[in-house]
């Protein structure tokens, strides 16, 4: 029997045992088991109490975006001069010895703070004030499957727990009725997503991010045909009744555990979940805004407004994670249509946000999982010509949650393939978002294998010029 329990828990990922929460577990005082200690407090005062990553898959370029780079403009078509190259990291596909690839994009200064945008995001440099722009990325895994591994886990082999796995662990839920930690995928192009990416690693099930589909919600929340509110409560009390007797026979598991938080948590979404995705409540003019009528901006634009949706009833942890960014040909054109896909709705959430008084407590992040190389790919010429990746160096921006918007931190050198100011690690990121919810990456573990592990294994720094 427990064989079969077991079995079943496992096949079923992404069935009503990956959505429970701590929070119901303390509630039935299950958290009191060894195997799921509770989850700590915040270990200082926390500058934000959500979180919105805002995933660009395949790699947007660096020197196309945010970090414009004028001598890349002089030598467009020329070497890489040796004092560039010397210093270029000993790392497969830095294409150090092709030609150099001017931006096809312009940019302009915009804002008080004069920070430089691509003519990529025009909605987005609006708001040049309110982001904190970090330039100085790097590490040194040039494949996307293990890069989005490294951005999201802290490591290339996709056994640890996402950054948001670690966030549900460490802070738990603000809401009874919907998992802590939800994931959208829009644009599932190019690279396939990587579920360790939102998996919890070796952190007990529970933690993992929920998959969620823009257009239908959490899956299997509906009510079944036939059932009342009531009768559906008997029912799972009768259920939850045989399962707490089986536990008390069979003794401690941490499975069961979770499947009994999880059927009582799937009844409570029966109730919150339709109404927490219903955007036809929303009036036109956000409609607009995010650009949900725009077959262009659609699928993106929703996530965005659910993602705000879902932080107002106390989601913790959300990730927008969309595809296609990685241009080995046609540059232009590939980043042309990302941009888009999701400059618009981004300056929404943004918007939105602080028009409603939460973007001060809500963290967005925004990048992917490296940037993209100065030269040209092979030998294409005109239009056709793309990047390669460029993990050396890279782009990522925050605001909201704390963050002190205007700034820029760090730089990279003249062509932008290497960090020559702040060097940081995606480590060092990871240990930023965590200190602004509140949450210090050394205080926090998990004994796995008789060894106590923290976040940010492989080191890892609070960016703490971020919130100054």
């Amino acid at each position: 029997m427990n064989t079969h329990r077991r079995t079943m828990l496992h096949e079923s990922a992404m069935s009503f045992g990956s959505l429970a929460l701590t929070s119901l577990m303390l509630e039935d005082g299950v958290a009191g088991d060894p195997q799921f200690p509770s989850a700590p407090n915040a270990h200082h005062p926390p500058t934000a109490r959500s979180i919105i990553f805002l995933f660009m898959s395949g790699g947007p370029g660096q020197t196309d975006t945010f970090d414009p780079k004028p001598t890349l403009e002089q030598l467009d078509g020329q070497r890489v001069p040796d004092s560039i190259a010397s210093t270029i990291p000993n790392i497969p596909r830095s294409g150090v010895d092709s030609r150099l690839f001017a931006s096809p994009f312009s940019f302009r200064q915009y804002g008080d703070s004069g920070i430089p945008v691509s003519s990529l995001y025009p909605y987005i440099a609006q708001l040049t004030d309110e982001l904190c722009v970090v330039r100085s990325m790097n590490h040194r895994v040039p494949v996307h499957g293990p890069g989005e591994c490294v951005a999201l886990t802290g490591t290339g082999v996709g056994d640890r727990p996402s950054i948001g796995a670690w966030t549900s662990y460490g802070l738990g839920s603000q809401t009874n009725n919907l998992p802590g930690f939800l994931v959208f995928l829009s644009n599932v192009t190019g690279p396939p997503p990587q579920s360790p990416g939102w998996g919890a690693g070796f952190l007990p099930a529970q933690y993992q991010g929920t998959l969620v589909d823009g257009n239908k919600g959490v899956p299997y929340t509906e009510m079944p045909r036939g059932y009342t509110e009531a009768n559906r409560r008997q029912q799972l009390s009768f259920i939850n009744e045989m399962n707490r007797r089986h536990l008390s026979e069979q003794g401690p598991d941490a499975e069961l555990d979770a499947r009994i938080a999880s059927y009582e948590l799937g009844y409570r979404m029966q109730a919150a979940a339709p109404e927490a995705f219903d955007v036809a409540s929303e009036s036109a003019y956000t409609r607009a805004m995010y650009g949900l009528d725009d077959k262009t901006t659609s699928e993106f634009g929703t996530h965005c407004l659910l993602a705000r949706r879902l932080v107002e009833r106390g989601v913790r942890c959300i990730q927008l994670r969309n595809g296609g960014w990685d241009a080995h040909s046609s540059l232009q054109s590939n980043h042309v249509k990302g941009g888009k896909r999701t400059d618009k709705p981004i300056a929404a959430l943004i918007k939105d946000l602080k028009q409603r008084g939460l973007l001060e407590s809500t963290l967005i992040v925004w990048g992917g999982e490296f940037g993209r190389t100065p030269t040209i790919e092979g030998s294409r010429t005109g239009q056709s010509r793309g990047r390669d990746h460029s993990p050396a160096g890279y782009t990522m921006w925050l605001t909201g949650g704390g963050v002190k918007g205007g700034q820029i931190i760090g730089a990279t050198d003249d062509l932008g393939y290497v960090p020559v100011e702040r060097p940081l690690a995606p480590a060092d990121m990871h240990a930023t978002l965590l200190h602004a919810l509140g949450i210090d990456q050394h205080r926090l573990s998990w004994n796995h294998n008789n060894r106590n592990e923290i976040p940010t294994v492989f080191g890892g720094e609070v960016i703490q010029e971020v919130f100054t």
